[in-house]
């Protein structure tokens, strides 16, 4: 059993530190904007990336440092996303590495960058550099820098997001702990989400980088918020060995036992970016089960969280499970509507709202008191085949259209 444990945080695992400050990014001076989680060591590192065909700067400069698998901090502003913003944009990206290097005295290709904010306004490269002796001086080890760093990766986030796990691996306790920002442009293939994570496992690059993955696509990979896939979505992971187990360089039960809590620990800061996502009332979890196949149920399942319809519907608690139907049924994948079953699940208790695709009677009181719960299940049954697959979104409120109708002020 994998227990996440929301105390721990990216300094949790030995020889990680971080901070946050305010640089002037944003307007506000309360607000911070500038973040850096550094090793003590250089670390065994590798990402995953957003598939939106425009990308941000930064991931251009983080991918070509990232060709040795290898890194030693990552720096990352909010406020400013530098993309679209041509060859000033790769040049300040690759400044932000520069700068960053030369006061820790690592080497430019250990630095990886990451940016996150408004599109195609130019970034203030200058209000990083003068803010980077001060980052870099207020690194620490303690929970208030974590805290800190993961609030300066915020931008339109309610919450911060981070949490962590510890397992044993041959008498080594092994930590692993990631803070991540996402809130609005999420959909399923990476969001617009940032998330970094630490651990003092040894492990061999390729093994770390398949680990991620997989973790990734069940994880990451499965929450929509409004159906933006963003420009600067990116995974990073850095494991730096200090916690001395015994290298992983196989599929064994370490790296099986690992990527069971890599993946434990991605599935609930995911579910948090879903539940925080930008006006949301409540977080919606999708599970279709008895599919013909993992990706079918994958898809099915998908195409019920992005359904806007399906989404209002959960804002007003309604339970228009008509609107649950329409989504699968548009989602190009072959299955009997008439072999349907739908129902409606929260802390409250379970209701069948149809069967085999046909209406039941059901007590639309109770209906509405398990929809007005804030986390939300809808459970579909294809009744086919024996393939599951859970997926998670959230409600479409009038905040959402109110916070994007006036982003850039």
């Amino acid at each position: 059993m994998i227990n996440i444990d929301e105390n721990l945080t990216v300094t949790s695992p030995v020889g990680f530190k971080a901070s946050g400050i305010h640089c002037g990014l944003k307007k506000s001076l309360l607000k911070k904007d500038l973040a850096l989680i550094y090793s003590d060591v250089v670390a065994t590192s590798c990402g995953v990336y957003t598939k939106n065909k425009v990308k941000g700067a930064p991931l251009t400069i983080t991918k070509q440092h990232l060709v040795n698998k290898k890194a030693q901090a990552i720096i990352v502003n909010s406020g400013n996303a530098n993309t679209c913003n041509g060859d000033d944009g790769l040049a300040k990206a690759k400044k932000m590495a520069t700068l960053c290097a030369k006061e820790l005295s690592i080497k430019n290709d250990d630095v990886l960058v990451a940016s996150t904010g408004v599109i195609g306004v130019p970034l203030n490269i200058d209000a990083i550099k003068d803010g980077i002796p001060q980052l870099v001086g207020s690194l620490s080890s303690n929970i208030e820098s974590a805290k800190n760093a993961s609030m300066a990766i915020m931008t339109t986030d309610t919450i911060e997001k981070q949490a962590g796990v510890e397992i044993e691996l041959n008498g080594k306790k092994v930590t692993i702990a990631a803070m991540a920002k996402g809130s609005g442009m999420i959909h399923p293939n990476m969001a617009t989400m940032l998330s970094f994570i630490t651990t003092d496992l040894s492990i061999s690059p390729s093994l770390l980088k398949e680990a991620l993955k997989q973790s990734v696509n069940v994880s990451y990979n499965r929450i929509s918020v409004d159906g933006d896939s963003s420009t600067n979505d990116m995974v990073l992971i850095m494991a730096n060995g200090l916690a001395h187990n015994e290298t992983i360089t196989e599929k064994n039960d370490d790296y099986n036992l690992f990527l069971e809590a890599l993946t434990a620990l991605n599935i609930y800061i995911s579910k948090k970016i879903a539940k925080d996502g930008e006006g949301a009332t409540k977080l919606i979890e999708c599970t279709v089960k008895n599919a013909l196949s993992i990706e079918d149920a994958e898809t099915l399942s998908k195409s019920v969280v992005t359904s806007s319809l399906v989404k209002a519907a959960m804002f007003g608690s309604d339970a228009n499970w008509g609107r649950i139907l329409c989504a699968l049924g548009y989602s190009n994948i072959d299955f009997d509507p008439e072999k349907v079953d739908v129902s409606f699940a929260s802390e409250t208790g379970t209701i069948l709202v149809c069967k085999a695709g046909s209406p039941v009677s059901f007590d639309e009181k109770k209906a509405k008191e398990i929809l007005l719960q804030n986390e939300v299940k809808i459970l579909v049954n294809m009744n086919l085949g024996s393939s599951e697959v859970t997926t998670w979104g959230c409600d479409l409120t009038y905040d959402y259209v109110k916070i994007n109708g006036d982003y850039r002020s």
